[in-house]
């Protein structure tokens, strides 16, 4: 009896040891770790109208108009975006009060847009204001019916660089425009739109 239970041991002992080894085989890897990190911060698409005064005169109202009087408005759109923009459009409307001032295409009020490089030179008393420009003149929209959707305004300074594009908004009644016109009333609206530059790699 004492002889078999020395062999009982003794294969126990060797299983252990087999098993040992199988352990060790498993879990003796290679292994190499390394890391980065980098930021990633987006960017912003951010205009405005000039304040008040010379940098914004859309609010100042034009009476008494007759057929060819021609009203002119200066008015500052600036960019605070990280980037050039890709386009701006400008949307017009008249809202609250409308008539054939803004409805008729052909003899209604006709408007063009244009920007001088620096800030255009002020005349006249309000609200019969002229502009002049002792820079560069580009026209951003041609001669057009007053009321657009979406008219986009091409070679603005803001779609380079972010900074102030001087605009000078002009607004004129047909020559042609007859007695109908008389004693009639719109309010227009004007609401620009930036939208930022063409995707890229960065």
């Amino acid at each position: 009896m004492k002889h078999l239970s020395r062999k009982v041991l003794l294969t126990i002992a060797a299983v252990g040891t087999t098993a040992s080894i199988a352990g060790l085989g498993t879990f003796a890897t290679f292994t190499s770790t390394t890391s980065a990190t980098h930021s990633v911060s987006s960017g912003t698409v951010a205009i405005a109208l000039g304040a008040s005064g010379a940098a914004n005169r859309l609010s100042v109202s034009a009476t008494n108009v007759v057929p060819g009087d021609t009203i002119q408005r200066a008015v500052d759109l600036i960019s605070t975006s990280t980037d050039g923009l890709g386009s701006v459009t400008l949307t017009t409307s008249a809202p609250t009060t409308t008539s054939l001032l803004d409805t008729d295409a052909t003899n209604g009020l006709q408007m063009l847009i244009d920007e001088c490089s620096v800030a255009w030179t002020e005349s006249g008393s309000s609200p019969a204001y002229t502009y002049t420009c002792s820079g560069t003149t580009t026209a951003n929209l041609t001669t057009g019916t007053v009321i657009r959707s979406g008219a986009t305004l091409s070679g603005l300074s803001i779609l380079t660089a972010s900074g102030t594009a001087h605009l000078r908004i002009k607004l004129t009644l047909p020559s042609t425009a007859g007695n109908t016109f008389q004693t009639l009333s719109s309010v227009i609206d004007y609401s620009f739109l930036g939208t930022q530059r063409t995707a890229t790699n960065r």
